[in-house]
């Protein structure tokens, strides 16, 4: 099986930090042969790989032996697809895409429903799409299963501070409030649910059995503001653009804040410290248009 790896996966995978960067190249490197293996070991299909396709996984469109379509995903090294397999079952299509399938001898490889890849909350207006993604990211907010071990908020996010680098003095006052609002929040965090990880509008899909579900999520366990901060974050050009920008942001982050009944200022401080995690991220990355405008919305909060 001959392909190239989607531009848009390689391209993030080359902005990802990882410990070992040459195990990353040589996987997309060795992507057709995986793909086959994966194929073989599961007798599906394969009808195409998706374009753009995700940024952390080969995506492709399947047919199993008894012709029902699916989805195959291919993990790349550290994407950690036995924790989004083990969250996915969990909710058991409650909320998220069905697990079909999970990842054996390490190999990566998820088997999940087949839903409409072209068609995600981001084609609705930001109005709708907003009430739609708050009452799927409610579904998925439930207890732990027993057993699991998921990274916790108060671990993602240490690891995240600890990567935050200021670009330029200019900055710091920034970056030294959202290290300072996360360690208030973790300190005080009360809840331990598991959440999405990775929730915006573009991981909400269009389904057959229910109109819109959840896919690649990235679990984690800790407080629902966490997963609403991805979610205020979600479709800022525009926002940033307008005249009104900082109002309508903060007007947005009350709003989802109220609609699910979520402490409106642990989601402002969790949303200032990943617009600045992001945006720093971002700047570093070279990404210079996409962390100019999450850190000026960090800097309205």
């Amino acid at each position: 099986m001959s392909f190239e790896p989607p531009q848009r996966l390689v391209r993030a995978l080359g902005e990802a930090t990882y410990e070992d960067p040459t195990a990353v190249r040589a996987w997309l490197a060795e992507l057709p042969v995986l793909l086959e293996r994966a194929v073989e070991r599961l007798e599906l299909t394969v009808e195409r790989v998706l374009v753009p396709g995700g940024r952390s996984s080969l995506v492709a469109l399947v047919r199993r032996a008894d012709g029902t379509p699916a989805t195959l995903k291919l993990a790349a090294p550290g994407s950690r697809p036995e924790a989004e397999a083990a969250a996915l079952a969990c909710w058991d299509g409650w909320g998220a895409c069905r697990l079909l399938q999970g990842p054996v001898a390490g190999d990566g490889a998820l088997l999940l429903e087949r839903l409409q890849p072209e068609v995600s909350l981001r084609s609705l207006p930001e109005t709708k799409a907003l009430l739609e993604a708050a009452g799927t990211v409610r579904r998925l907010w439930v207890e732990p299963p027993a057993g699991q071990v998921f990274e916790t908020v108060a671990e993602r996010s240490a690891r995240l501070a600890s990567a935050v680098r200021p670009a330029d003095e200019a900055m710091r006052p920034l970056v030294d409030a959202a290290l300072a609002a996360r360690d208030e929040l973790v300190a005080a965090e009360a809840e331990l649910l598991l959440l999405h990880g990775d929730f915006r509008q573009g991981k909400v899909l269009a389904g057959e059995r229910t109109p819109w579900l959840a896919v690649g999520p990235h679990p984690l366990v800790g407080e629902r503001a966490y997963d609403l901060a991805g979610l205020v974050l979600d479709r800022l050009d525009d926002l940033v653009a307008a005249s009104a920008g900082a109002a309508t942001g903060r007007r947005r982050v009350s709003k989802l804040a109220d609609s699910l009944e979520v402490d409106q200022e642990r989601v402002r401080s969790w949303t200032l410290f990943r617009a600045v995690t992001s945006g720093t991220a971002a700047l570093h990355a070279g990404r210079r248009p996409q962390a100019e405008v999450l850190l000026e919305f960090a800097s309205w909060l």
